[in-house]
């Protein structure tokens, strides 16, 4: 019996075939070769990618917790009434529902904040308030893929449970003003209105009965424009109570100005205008009332708002639209619990602001991921080469064992590529004397007869992140 392969590239699909002779018959066996894609809308992470959002995620993470924020984790499958009629009917017709293999009628998680509130109608004993926790983690939606938009996406959210106090709403807007800055980007406005207020003039035009779909409405102000909006709503609550919400969501002028106007559109609204004054303030004390702008425009899609909500744009990008966005929700856990605990918090959409970032030109240095590569030049010196490679790795620098030896100009290419500054030399003769050579790759040249220690000093010099 003998085989062989044979392979077909004039076919649509790749196929491939083992023959086999079997006494005086061939048998076939043919294998169909799957298409490497991705779902529209899902995409992988290239190393450069990943080692930029982990850059960035180590910011956030920092950033909120010198605010004393803890992390949470919680699961992306949830059974599908749990999370069904928390974001809204076109929120809902973006979800990722199905029947599990248990029959289950089961979702994943559009958004980070529905399941955290979940999970604090379950955990409330084991939990003091105010909780302020962050989590990063991936969420899906089914919506139309846009730039810095996907289905499969990574967000960063902040939040203090168990507290309706201006303090708190002040407190998510300075955390969001200190992750822009610890990021590098220093132009930003965080948009800032209150859904009480718009509330209160869709009561006072006796048309709160349409509110869910004017919010919506009012919510692609940016994305349609007035008109179009305009359009929308006369079809929806008439001209007069149009004209009303379009003079309410385009006012112009500094803060105080707006303000007044607000008190003058919305009497019945003035405890959420001396609310968003109050922010201001308290604001103004600590020198960051100049990146707050009261927009009136800003009403956040989601049902489950109730006070304060904001968006965050880049002065140098606006087109790219709110980085960082959020509110105030009072009732969402009681969706799961008797127990009244009012919320506010904020959502950092990972993808749209690594876009930015790579745009604005702000974006960490990619590198790679080692400071050094210990070359092999005898596969016999393997546990020498592991050695050094563990006295590298505990002065703090990021240490790669090259697994076979081949040419040096070969394995120098290999650092080259990869972006590995330096090179780590060591043969019979180096191993024997307990030295090492460091090769800078980009200017060939040598320190040699080095010890290990030294050799971490010169690698920390020539571009290494070691302490040494």
């Amino acid at each position: 019996m003998e085989r062989f392969n044979w392979e077909c590239k004039s076919s649509p699909l790749p196929l491939r075939a083992q023959v086999w002779i079997v006494g005086n018959r061939l048998e076939l066996f043919m294998s169909q070769i799957i298409e490497p894609r991705v779902l529209k809308g899902f995409r992988d992470i290239l190393p450069d990618q990943q080692h930029e959002r982990q850059r960035v995620v180590r910011i956030l993470e920092g950033t909120v917790e010198s605010y004393g924020f803890v992390s949470i984790d919680t699961p992306i499958l949830e059974y599908a009434d749990v999370l069904l009629g928390k974001g809204g009917g076109e929120t809902d017709k973006q979800v990722y529902r199905f029947a599990d293999q248990g029959g289950r009628d089961v979702a994943m998680r559009f958004d980070l904040t529905v399941p955290f509130a979940r999970f604090m109608a379950a955990h409330r004993h084991e939990i003091a308030l105010p909780f302020r926790r962050y989590h990063v983690g991936k969420a899906f939606r089914g919506e139309n893929p846009q730039r810095g938009r996907y289905r499969e996406f990574m967000q960063c959210d902040f939040d203090i449970v168990g507290t309706d106090a201006v303090a708190a709403d002040l407190e998510i807007v300075l955390l969001i003003n200190s992750v822009f800055e610890a990021m590098g980007v220093g132009k930003v406005t965080i948009h800032v209105s209150h859904r009480g207020l718009f509330n209160a003039l869709l009561s006072m035009l006796s048309v709160e009965d349409r509110i869910v779909d004017v919010l919506r409405t009012v919510d692609k102000l940016r994305k349609i424009g007035k008109e179009k909006v305009r359009s929308i709503l006369t079809d929806l609550i008439g001209t007069e109570a149009t004209d009303a919400v379009v003079r309410f969501i385009t006012s112009t002028g500094d803060n105080a100005t707006i303000l007044s106007s607000l008190r003058s559109l919305v009497p019945a609204g003035t405890e959420h205008v001396d609310r968003l004054q109050r922010i201001l303030e308290i604001a103004e004390a600590v020198d960051a009332s100049e990146r707050i702008r009261i927009d009136p425009a800003i009403t956040r899609g989601l049902d489950y708002y109730t006070g304060i909500v904001f968006e965050t744009f880049l002065d140098d990008l606006p087109e790219i639209g709110s980085v960082c966005s959020g509110g105030r929700y009072d009732n969402l856990a009681s969706l799961y619990s008797k127990e009244r605990m009012p919320g506010v918090g904020a959502s950092v959409g990972m993808d749209r602001l690594m876009a930015a970032l790579e745009e604005l030109g702000v974006a960490g240095d990619h590198g790679s991921g080692a400071d050094t590569l210990i070359v092999c030049l005898d596969e016999e010196l393997a546990g020498t080469y592991q050695r050094i490679a563990k006295e590298l790795r505990a002065c703090g620098l990021r240490t790669e064992v090259y697994p076979e030896a081949r040419k040096l100009a070969q394995q120098f290419a290999f650092a080259e590529r990869r972006g590995i500054p330096t090179a780590v030399i060591c043969g019979a003769d180096e191993a024997s004397a307990g030295k090492v050579n460091v090769r800078e790759i980009a200017t060939r040249e040598s320190r040699d007869g080095l010890t290990v220690s030294e050799s971490a000093r010169v690698i920390s010099e020539l571009g290494g992140n070691g302490s040494a």
